[in-house]
């Protein structure tokens, strides 16, 4: 499943509950983020173990175009991760809809 840039933003501006995961690199999270823990792509084998205790959660997974962050979802879904979106878009649609900033 998939979630758009104006569903997160409406979802961040309700204070809604969810765990919010940027897969990019270090330098692409520095240059622009949303807020979300990074876990870099190449690492995230490493670290899903680390969130097995939000099998149940919302996770909302994206990076800069939502490619990585759909393979990502593959990975948590196979993890028995039951509520798992991607970011349309990524950060690419964030920027072209909201701009750059918070």
């Amino acid at each position: 499943m998939n979630i758009t840039v104006q569903e997160l933003k409406k979802k961040m501006d309700n204070g809604d509950d969810f765990v919010l995961i940027d897969v990019r690199e270090p330098y692409e999270h520095q240059e622009f983020n949303i807020g979300g823990d990074l876990i870099p792509m190449g690492d995230l084998p490493n670290k899903i173990d680390d969130l097995l205790e939000h099998q149940n959660d919302e996770v909302i997974l994206y990076c800069r175009s939502g490619n990585r962050s759909g393979i990502a979802q593959q990975v948590f879904l196979q993890k028995g991760f039951k509520n798992v979106l991607n970011l349309t878009g990524g950060m690419l649609a964030w920027a072209d809809t909201f701009g750059t900033g918070k």
